[in-house]
């Protein structure tokens, strides 16, 4: 999929927001990327998250092989699930626990076994990382992070390749110094 082609999914589905929001990381921004507006369609769901199993299969390889796809919840659910589907792997999630990301409902990453981590949205990848280190704490490997949109533009850096069907580098200020807030633009916490 094209850049053009990954856009005009977000706007069709106004998943791309404009005007003054802060985003998880505490930075505020003139654009948002709401991927859970996205994936309330299953089937742009499935089409983007096919797309970057493309992506990932031509950047890694065609025998490229997971064990599973791991997600931090909540945005990364439904990408983790579907590129699950495309992989034909199971998908489990790390989910918040007394504020940090831990494994739950019985899911199990046994030592040797080879996890792609997904997430719908990346500008720091704090989330990304705590659920590498989950993987990596129970022995597991992470030959790759996929997300559908790298807000980072390739800024955001793990131990292990980020493929992305969108990599961007949006505006974002330091709320200190954030001209939207100085011209009394109201602010937006849409969520994650």
């Amino acid at each position: 999929m094209q850049d053009s082609e990954v856009l005009a999914v977000f706007h069709k589905t106004e998943a791309l927001l404009e005007g003054h929001f802060e985003l998880r990381s505490g930075l505020h921004s003139d654009r948002f990327f709401q991927c859970a507006m996205v994936l309330r369609y299953p089937r742009q769901a499935e089409r983007l998250s096919i797309a970057l199993v493309e992506g990932i299969r031509r950047t890694l390889g065609a025998e490229v092989q997971f064990d599973g796809v791991i997600a931090p919840a909540m945005g990364g659910l439904f990408v983790g699930h579907e590129v699950a589907k495309a992989l034909d792997v199971k998908s489990i999630f790390a989910e918040k626990q007394d504020g940090k990301l831990v494994l739950r409902r019985g899911f199990i990453i046994r030592p040797g076994e080879r996890y792609l981590v997904a997430e719908d949205v990346i500008t720091r990848g704090g989330r990304v990382q705590e659920t590498i280190d989950i993987v990596r704490a129970l022995g597991g490997e992470v030959p790759a992070v996929g997300v559908l949109v790298d807000r980072s533009d390739g800024k955001a850096k793990f131990e292990c390749p980020v493929i992305s069907l969108l990599k961007l580098a949006p505006v974002t200020y330091d709320p200190a110094h954030c001209p939207l807030c100085k011209q009394g633009i109201p602010m937006v916490h849409p969520g994650s």
